[in-house]
């Protein structure tokens, strides 16, 4: 792997610009390339990511809001020319964070990020876009998002690896996803894909309606289930489902608190929009 380190996190106009003029597959292989850069937490946005995703206040970060400390160099590594597919079309279909030590007191980070694990699937290929996060003591946080691209030829058998459906998990509570919160979450995240800020703009990619981000509807699970997880030393999966439409209400099942669990999303219907697990990292 080689690695490219950024003075600070990019501007994402110019590549918002640049994902929607690359509609095209250029090839079938993955770069041998990761960015890294440094960067600060701001408590002020930290608060604002709060009250989107319904985190209580605390001196621990969300689980989920090292993303938000990523997006800029995410969007970097997938629109620059060597990344083969378009941004714009790509599919999130699961998310696996692990944190190493509680995410408190922590304000100066290096991040990186890059991709790997090209795999057939039946519908394309996927790949893992993996961030990490370390401080002065080392790792901190990492995640993988496992990431669809449709139309992509590749040798070999493509693998079933998808959760199991959750069979131990209770209702636990329930909350709504406005028409605005995709707008709302892509003023915190930066994420403006057109697929979740309005119908009219979900139209144009085949949507008829626009639907909510699947990390929002991850951080709002995590927030939900703040008394049952761990701070620290926890391995938090969860694979996106049918999309959240909005207007919506959604209903979240969840085992009993513990060190291990699974949960479990569903929408009107018993649409299941989210599974997942959590467990001690291994």
């Amino acid at each position: 792997m080689q690695w490219r380190t950024l003075g600070n996190t990019p501007f994402l106009p110019p590549l918002y610009w640049r994902a929607a003029l690359k509609r095209k597959i250029s090839g079938s292989r993955l770069p041998e390339q990761g960015l890294r850069c440094r960067v600060n937490v701001n408590p002020q946005h930290v608060a604002a990511y709060r009250t989107v995703c319904g985190f209580a206040d605390s001196p621990i970060l969300p689980a989920t809001y090292p993303h938000i400390l990523a997006f800029g160099l995410q969007m970097q590594l997938l629109t620059d020319k060597a990344f083969p597919f378009p941004l714009l079309g790509l599919i999130h279909l699961s998310n696996r964070i692990r944190i190493h030590r509680p995410l408190g007191a922590i304000s100066d980070l290096t991040l990186s990020v890059h991709t790997q694990n090209l795999k057939p699937h039946a519908k394309g290929a996927t790949f893992d876009l993996v961030t990490r996060i370390e401080d002065a003591l080392g790792l901190l946080w990492e995640a993988e998002s496992r990431m669809l691209c449709r139309g992509v030829k590749l040798e070999g058998e493509a693998a079933d690896d998808t959760l199991p459906a959750p069979s131990q998990v209770s209702e636990l509570t329930h909350w709504k996803a406005p028409a605005d919160i995709g707008r709302r979450y892509a003023r915190v995240s930066g994420d403006y894909n057109p697929i979740h800020l309005s119908a009219l703009t979900a139209k144009l990619f085949g949507f008829p309606q626009a639907i909510a981000h699947g990390l929002w509807n991850k951080a709002r699970t995590l927030a939900a289930l703040t008394e049952h997880l761990h701070a620290a030393n926890i391995d938090i999966q969860v694979e996106f489902k049918k999309p959240v439409r909005l207007p919506s209400e959604v209903r979240l099942y969840a085992s009993a608190a513990g060190s291990s669990g699974e949960l479990l999303l569903k929408g009107t219907g018993d649409i299941e929009h989210m599974v997942g697990t959590w467990r001690p990292i291994a």
